[in-house]
């Protein structure tokens, strides 16, 4: 046996002994603490995959290369970083305990180098298509610096095959002519709930093909092969191609005796089976119908190396859930845990010397060398493989001086006045949208830029000299992703390209957007985006029931709440242009940030450590106020509220207001006024921003920072308590009513709780009574005092 193959295998020997361990000691702690966690499919999934991530990380894999781990091979991920000295005993023996190793690989909960945070099922395979699609835009254009061609690598679990974002984004790799993307999927045609139906590599291996992928079948290992070329071979060969996999599981679990029995009784009369079968111990049998190609390490490198190409490619890679552990081949091993009895003697069959468990290098004949092998490898030669990228610094806000305006108008005319100029944010910045460029105002800076392609494509309507508004030509220097109608794309290449600096070591500042009421549809893509700590502008336009006239589906309620909600998201709603700049211009500081965590004193929050931004945005014109550009007015945008009309020392009603919904909130303090003291506006810009300070001024407090006080206890500070605070927004009435817990104020608030109608605008702002006879109304109705005049 080749010196490398006899390497390979004793790594493949300690990544399954400690992945299994580190499985087994994880649920003995839980036992100690009285908690019933379910641990036990990382076992089987670890035995399952063992051998293919071998073979990529010891041998395939090159530096520039990046991986997404399947969810369940977390410990065997960590054991081959354990063996390279880049995890430590402790993470390891903490395994999903607090401040241990993860459940499943994390950029920003572990301490190793992942590529890809998996863990929300099917995502970590779609993002490497993306990151592939971005690692050509930067190599396309001629300020980048980029690393040479990596592979993008996802390592599949079967059942994940089943997500739909998988084949959204097959369609997508094809119409950007994706290259240099690799998926092994683990065909060990078992999930959660039992076997997978069958027939499904054939179904998995026409589609790839349809989308032009190669197809790499890897069924049988040297041991099956060698057998096939015996005679008789060609029989056990058409049986294990026509064994049903429940059949084929249910033997692998009953062993070698009933293989025999099994192979006898359906194909013993063949010629030379008889014979084949009993030059085979049991122990022997057992071994050669589990040698699939998935865990066979000579099987596995050779189909590896035999790519010498750029084109997507799919290796459908048959394994045994288990393999080598007493729970191989069982239908509930996903969820099924070594006994101490079996623990045992799967120690004893690996080897494992009492008291050695944690030894890197166990059972090794000579370790010393094998350290040095190791410190060869080419995968981990050159260090960590994350980058740093210079930030981009910015030129300050885009004013804009339309004197009625709506803020998706405004948004598009900020971009395109960049498009113009010549500050360096503008290179850097890469736009997509769901196939609502134009619609959400995205068209001017699309005709300035281009689009994005590796080849140029012309655009044929204006060669044929058709008049049209659109300038859509595809070149390598086009700064516009397109993408179909599928929001899980969009955020996952958001997600990619928001990656960027770490993965390629190049900045990019990547933007999207997409109709509000549809960033749901893309929510779990978001989350993982967010997760994975990508930045990135995600603009939801046109937002609430404004968009009134397209009826209920495209009427957003929820969205204040998950830009709330979402960790690792800034979420903004201005009411104005000037609002507008100023957030745009910060959001690309911020998007860029990598700082320690410190908080702003002045409002508590981590700015320091960036993060991505969340705009809502209306496509409804509001006259816009003069110019008030100051240095506190831009400290209290950014910090979330300020003052559009400061309440008197006796203020006897409050409104507060976020979003588009302005005007109706302001006229509506000018007919209060006439009949309730001291009536104050204020105005906020990010209730995310204002919440998250405040919470976070409360922990210093009991941390024993006395003083501290968030943004909007400040502004609250001299409001009298018996003042009625109204709240109102063009979506759901919860995003502001938390205010009124603040500083202990009787608050109403006003919004929109369930799915919205065709009409006008002010037929929708009255039904749901966020015009201003609503508030008029409500503060009539619930203050003390004269009745106010209001109309409904």
């Amino acid at each position: 046996m080749p010196a490398d193959i006899t390497r390979l295998k004793q790594i493949e020997n300690r990544l399954l002994w400690l992945s299994c361990w580190t499985v087994h000691n994880a649920n003995h702690l839980r036992k100690k603490d009285d908690v019933a966690v379910k641990v036990g499919g990382h076992q089987a999934s670890c035995a399952s995959i063992s051998s293919i991530m071998t073979a990529l990380y010891f041998h395939t894999l090159r530096p520039q290369d990046r991986v997404a781990v399947k969810p369940h091979a977390s410990p065997v991920f960590n054991a081959i970083q354990y063996l390279m000295g880049k995890q430590t005993l402790e993470n390891l023996q903490n395994f999903r305990a607090y401040g241990g190793a993860q459940s499943y690989p994390s950029r920003t909960k572990d301490i190793t180098d992942v590529d890809f945070s998996t863990g929300s099922v099917g995502l970590g395979v779609a993002v490497t298509a993306f990151a592939s699609i971005v690692q050509d835009y930067l190599a396309a254009k001629p300020w980048a610096n980029s690393p040479a061609d990596g592979r993008m690598v996802a390592l599949v679990g079967d059942a994940e095959m089943d997500e739909g974002n998988i084949y959204e984004c097959l369609q997508e790799g094809w119409k950007h002519e994706l290259r240099n993307t690799w998926w092994v999927i683990d065909y060990n045609r078992q999930s959660l709930d039992g076997v997978v139906r069958e027939g499904l590599s054939g179904r998995i291996e026409a589609i790839f093909t349809t989308f032009g992928w190669d197809v790499k079948r890897i069924k049988y290992g040297v041991l099956q092969q060698a057998a096939f070329a015996e005679t008789g071979g060609e029989a056990l060969r058409g049986w294990i191609d026509n064994c049903p996999n429940q059949m084929y599981s249910a033997l692998t679990y009953q062993g070698g005796a009933a293989w025999r029995e099994r192979l006898l009784a359906d194909i013993g009369e063949t010629a030379g089976v008889a014979d084949l079968l009993a030059r085979r111990s049991d122990a022997d049998l057992s071994e050669l119908m589990n040698n699939l190609g998935g865990h066979c390490i000579e099987t596995l490198t050779r189909t590896f190396n035999s790519i010498d190409h750029d084109r997507p490619t799919v290796f459908v890679a048959y394994t045994i859930k288990g393999w080598r552990t007493p729970l191989a081949g069982h239908k509930d091993n996903h969820a099924g845990l070594m006994t101490p009895n079996q623990m045992a003697a799967f120690q004893a069959d690996m080897q494992v010397p009492e008291g050695q468990e944690w030894d890197p290098l166990a059972t090794l004949e000579n370790p010393g060398a094998v350290q040095d092998w190791l410190e060869t490898v080419p995968f981990f030669a050159k260090g960590t493989r994350r980058f740093n990228a210079e930030t981009i610094p910015t030129s300050g806000p885009v004013f804009l001086t339309d004197r009625e305006e709506s803020t998706q108008a405004g948004f598009g005319k900020i971009l395109d006045q960049l498009a113009r100029s010549n500050d360096p944010v503008a290179a850097r910045i890469v736009t997509t949208s769901p196939d609502v460029t134009v619609s959400t105002n995205l068209g001017g800076w699309v005709n300035r830029k281009g689009l994005f392609a590796r080849e140029g494509r012309a655009d044929t309507f204006r060669d044929e000299k058709i008049p049209s508004t659109q300038k859509w030509q595809f070149s390598p220097d086009g700064q516009h992703i397109e993408l179909g109608i599928a929001e899980m794309n969009l955020f996952l290449l958001l997600g990619a390209a928001g990656l960027s600096h770490s993965l390629f070591g190049e900045r990019l500042l990547p933007v999207g957007t997409v109709y509000d009421p549809f960033v749901v549809r893309g929510l779990d893509a978001l989350n993982y985006a967010c997760y994975m700590d990508a930045r990135f502008m995600i603009v939801g336009t046109p937002s609430g029931i404004t968009l009134a006239p397209e009826g209920g589906a495209h009427q957003s309620i929820s969205t204040p709440l998950i830009g709330m909600a979402q960790d690792g998201l800034a979420a903004f709603e201005p009411a104005y242009l000037d609002e507008l700049a100023i957030i745009m211009d910060w959001s690309f500081d911020y998007m860029q940030r990598s700082g320690e965590g410190d908080p702003d004193e002045r409002t508590w929050l981590r700015d320091e450590t960036g993060g991505a931004v969340y705009l809502r945005l209306s496509t409804l014109p509001l006259d816009q106020p003069h110019e008030r550009d100051s240095s506190d007015f831009r400290q209290s945008v950014i910090a979330g509220a300020y003052w559009m009309r400061e309440p008197g020392p006796n203020c006897e009603i409050l409104i507060v207001y976020q979003g588009v919904i302005a005007p109706e909130a302001i006229k509506a303090a000018g007919r209060i006024g006439a009949g309730r003291r001291d009536i104050g506006v204020l105005a906020v810009t990010s209730s995310d921003r204002l919440n998250a300070g405040w919470h976070a001024a409360i922990r210093m407090r009991k941390r024993g920072h006395k003083t501290a006080k968030s943004h909007v206890e400040r502004l609250l500070d001299a409001i009298p308590h018996h003042c009625l605070m109204i709240t109102v927004i063009d979506g759901h009435p919860a995003t502001l009513s938390w205010l009124g817990g603040v500083q202990g104020h009787r608050t109403i608030s006003l919004g929109v709780e369930h799915f919205g109608q065709t009409g006008t605008v002010q037929d929708l702002y009255h039904h749901y009574g966020i015009n201003t006879d609503g508030i008029v109304a409500a503060a009539s109705e619930l203050s003390v005092g004269t009745p106010i005049h209001y109309i409904l």
